[in-house]
């Protein structure tokens, strides 16, 4: 019996979105040692590299990177096709649709900190539409809409200043690299 080998051919934009999803992935992972108050409360710290990679790459290479977020961190939780997958999915399925919309604004008013605002208020919504269309099809649950709407403009407001931060600083570094090879070329 002889052995087959399958080999996939990849580009750089394939390694660079697994590693840009193994970076929201080990956040993913840091985030669940975080204790939460409140079931569903939970900073979304992978949102901050959705958050970059959309400003840096485009809308197609986010959509990857969290949805390869998604899948892998389920499958490595063991929660892939469970209730809590399908929460975490259709919350990034609507903050990337809410992103999609978000990435048009005008540059001068709208960036990181409004667009994290903006998807973690649309992955709530995602949420809490399953949540009630699915899980638990009653009014009550209107009840936690202020609960979940403060942590989303809160850990949206964190997030995206974070992630401008980011964004800054790498503007920075490119700034001064350029500078440095217009003084130094090679």
């Amino acid at each position: 019996m002889t052995a087959s080998t399958i080999k996939l051919n990849t580009t750089s934009e394939d390694h660079h979105i697994a590693h840009m999803a193994a970076v929201a992935l080990g956040l993913t992972i840091l985030e669940s040692a975080i204790p939460s108050p409140l079931p569903g409360v939970k900073p979304g710290l992978a949102n901050i590299v959705t958050l970059i990679v959309l400003a840096r790459y485009g809308w197609r290479t986010a959509v990857w990177v969290s949805l390869l977020r998604v899948v892998a961190g389920s499958l490595l939780f063991g929660n892939f096709l469970t209730p809590g997958f399908f929460l975490s999915l259709s919350g990034a399925v609507l903050s990337l649709i809410v992103l999609a919309f978000a990435q048009h604004l005008p540059t001068r008013w709208f960036g990181p900190v409004s667009h994290s605002i903006y998807a973690a208020f649309a992955h709530i919504t995602g949420q809490m539409l399953v949540v009630y269309l699915w899980l638990i099809p009653h009014a009550g649950i209107a009840y936690l809409i202020p609960v979940f709407a403060t942590a989303a403009l809160v850990f949206g407001t964190v997030n995206g200043l974070i992630a401008a931060r980011f964004m800054e600083d790498k503007k920075t570094l490119v700034h001064e690299n350029h500078e440095r090879h217009e003084k130094f070329p090679a």
